[in-house]
């Protein structure tokens, strides 16, 4: 609910917020830094899951990394609100809000996987990763997919 409600407020304020030039250039690279830094995040993140698929690494290690990865990620999740300009379009904050929904429940999903690090992984919870990798997939992507298309128009 906090999530929402701090989303709808930075969405509220970018239409309300007369923005010159120099802090939209301020604002406008915490937004890009932001998405570095936070999609970055969850690409290393995915790529540690699918080295565990791979065989290549144990699930206790995986979350391990996926663990330190945490704070960058939601740091840059944070950051993509930062941008002030008032012309941000309602499908990007829309991605966000799922994205930001989708990280609160892996939080749930990553203490439910650490509790099988010895055991198999049942059906359900690799459906419920996969689902989760997926929606954060399409979100980080269809965010950078508006901005660049913003930004060329």
């Amino acid at each position: 609910m906090l999530a929402t409600v701090t989303l709808g407020a930075a969405l509220w304020i970018a239409d309300h917020l007369d923005v010159d030039r120099q802090l939209h250039t301020v604002g406008l690279f915490i937004h890009l830094a932001a998405l570095v830094l936070g999609f970055g995040g969850v690409l290393i993140a995915d790529y540690l899951m699918l080295v565990w698929l791979a065989g290549r690494t144990t699930l206790a290690e995986a979350l391990d990394g996926i663990a330190r990865l945490h704070v960058p990620i939601w740091v840059g999740l944070v950051g993509l609100v930062a941008n002030l300009e008032s012309a941000m379009t309602r499908t990007k904050m829309a991605f966000v809000l799922i994205l930001t929904l989708n990280g609160l429940q892996a939080l749930l999903l990553g203490k439910r996987l650490t509790n099988h690090v010895s055991t198999p992984l049942t059906t359900r919870l690799l459906l419920w990763g996969a689902a989760s990798g997926a929606i954060s997939q399409i979100c980080w992507w269809g965010a950078v997919g508006i901005g660049f298309w913003n930004a060329e128009h």
